[in-house]
């Protein structure tokens, strides 16, 4: 496995080894799916403390960006190299400092925006990518802004471009060698990750849903509670809300002059179609890009993060705005106030005015979604269940051991945290995103979507045929397994667990030629590096051995064993 297919290994991993070595992976885990949104907000709430002077604008902006409805999404299944979005806004600081301020030196400015790339390259590739995209539409913009105003851009030129060549020779420098490893380095994953009938490009936004939430798609709910993903009903990544447009569109209207609210809009309006997608019988802006091989592997929803972005400096700008305008029309009619009524001079004069004006603008934006979101707050967890031959059995082996662990449906990882939490003692054949997609298995492969279909619970009861079982040995053959293990336990949970037992059994069986041994409450075969000659039995023989085993789980397996073997008729 090439680690650098998921970067977030290292960078999330490494900073977090510590917690690993002291209480365990899990823990880590959860650590970093806890923190991933305040490092995000506080990031965020960091890059507007540049241009806002009331602490609370900050924040407000802060909670829509990493407590938005796209980073928690994100976090439910786990996706840290998505929902751990601590880096863009820094870099919009940066860009900020490169293109605006230009107060600390270019070097200094440049290398700190290098070393934010190679962090976010470290943390997730795909972010990093759409964040280079947003970077390069919202420079465009500003280059366009100033062919209008030369003598700005002639004099902001020279530090821009010694502070942008730092970057770019810092950045490369550090990432030659890890890019490289990533794109052809050992075992790494060529072309479209996702295979070259990859439909994730048809995954966008909706326009609808940036106002109205959508219903829960009972689909995906039906898919993840059959993987072991979220255990609780999804919700919609996009919802924005009309609260929040109302703000934006008023606050840009009032303070259209504020030539910030015209950059993050126009980048904010730019990133919704981009997030649309792929559609069938309708053109989209993303047919432009989706061939491009930078791009091809980006999810095009995920420009739902620059939309956030965009709309949370928005936000934090016009919540200041109204801050600052309420206190100067404050502090213009105290002068005056005597004159007036003193039911009026007392409102009027009031001290907390302003910051009531900016509070109540910021609910006006963000109760929407809070209120969307607390139908799905706080998030569902579940307990890590690992069966007891992974705790009792696992930890013991010896020599170089490859074990073949069900379920093995492609998409089903819960053999790898077991596989973590027995101490990483031995190989395994199962794997999870990219790497282990059929498409990427070679020989194996028919092997491989026929165990993928004995341990998925979707659709009609599987059939097994002469056929399936050669190429189920095949695999084992050829990824050199040595172990097959088969949890038997009712208690754990109902992803953990393959449809029939005796199914699955009976194939191994066959397949290796071999019963398996009871052990802890597993069914094991061992040696399979090693097998007997296998039974080639008919399709319908295998469903009379498998469907007239009478008797408990156990006497069924023993008998469906027995029945497979003795049936066995020489290959055709």
């Amino acid at each position: 496995m090439n680690l650098l297919t998921n970067t977030a290994v290292l960078g999330i991993g490494l900073p977090l080894a510590p917690i690993t070595w002291a209480f365990g992976s899990v823990a880590t885990l959860n650590v970093a799916l806890t923190l991933s949104p305040f490092l995000s907000a506080l990031a965020m709430y960091v890059l507007m403390r540049r241009w806002v002077s009331w602490r609370p604008a900050a924040f407000g902006a802060g909670l829509l960006y990493g407590f938005s409805p796209y980073l928690l999404f994100t976090l439910t299944n786990a996706h840290l190299m998505l929902g751990m979005a601590f880096v863009p806004p820094l870099v919009v600081a940066c860009l900020d400092e490169v293109l605006v301020r230009q107060q600390a030196r270019p070097l200094l400015t440049g290398l700190t925006l290098a070393l934010l790339v190679v962090v976010q390259f470290f943390v997730g590739t795909e972010v990093l990518v759409i964040m280079l995209i947003g970077a390069g539409i919202g420079i465009v913009l500003m280059i366009l802004f100033g062919l209008g105003h030369m003598s700005i851009l002639r004099a902001r030129a020279h530090y821009a471009l010694v502070a942008f060549g730092t970057a770019v020779a810092s950045a490369t420098v550090l990432l030659a060698y890890p890019l490289w490893f990533a794109v052809a380095g050992p075992a790494h994953l060529p072309g479209n990750i996702w295979g070259p009938n990859n439909i994730d490009s048809y995954g966008g936004t909706s326009e609808g849903s940036y106002l109205v939430p959508a219903a829960p798609n009972p689909i995906n709910t039906a898919l993840n509670r059959s993987f072991g993903g979220y255990q609780a009903p999804t919700f919609s990544a996009q919802y924005f809300g009309i609260g929040i447009v109302v703000v934006l569109i008023a606050g840009f209207i009032v303070w259209r002059r504020d030539v910030r609210l015209w950059l993050f809009g126009a980048v904010g309006l730019i990133s919704v179609p981009l997030s649309l997608g792929l559609r069938q019988g309708s053109w989209t802006p993303w047919r432009l890009f989706v061939r491009l091989p930078e791009l091809a592997n980006i999810i095009p929803m995920r420009f739902l993060m620059v939309t956030y972005l965009a709309a949370a400096v928005m936000l934090g700008l016009i919540i200041d705005h109204t801050y600052a305008e309420v206190g100067r029309r404050r502090t213009a009619t105290s002068s005056d106030a005597s004159a007036r009524p003193q039911r009026w001079r007392r409102t009027l004069v009031w001290p907390k005015l302003p910051s009531i004006a900016g509070v109540v603008v910021a609910a006006i934006a963000l109760v929407p979604i809070a209120w969307f979101l607390s139908g799905s707050i706080p998030l569902a967890t579940q307990p890590t269940y690992i069966p007891t031959w992974f705790r009792t059995v696992a930890p013991h082996l010896r020599g170089h051991q490859v074990l073949l662990v069900f379920p093995a449906a492609y998409g089903i990882e819960s053999s790898m945290t077991w596989q973590v939490l027995a101490g990483m003692d031995y190989s395994m054949v199962n794997q999870g995103g990219p790497g282990g997609a059929p498409f990427r298995l070679g020989r194996e492969a028919n092997g491989a979507t026929i165990l993928d279909r004995v341990s998925y619970r979707f659709g009609p009861a599987p059939t097994v045929t002469r056929s399936d079982i050669v190429a189920v040995r095949r695999a084992l053959s050829g990824w050199g397994v040595t172990t097959v293990v088969l949890p038997d336990q009712k208690e754990l949970p109902p992803f953990d667990q393959v449809p029939s037992v005796t199914t699955v059994a009976t194939l191994i069986t066959a397949a290796i030629g071999r019963p398996p041994i009871w052990q802890s409450n597993a069914w094991v075969w061992t040696k399979v590096n090693r097998p007997a000659s296998p039974a080639y039995t008919s399709k319908s023989q295998f469903l009379r051995c498998t469907a007239g085993a009478a008797g408990g789980e156990a006497a069924s397996v023993h008998a469906a064993s027995v029945c497979v073997l003795s049936s066995s008729s020489p290959r055709q």
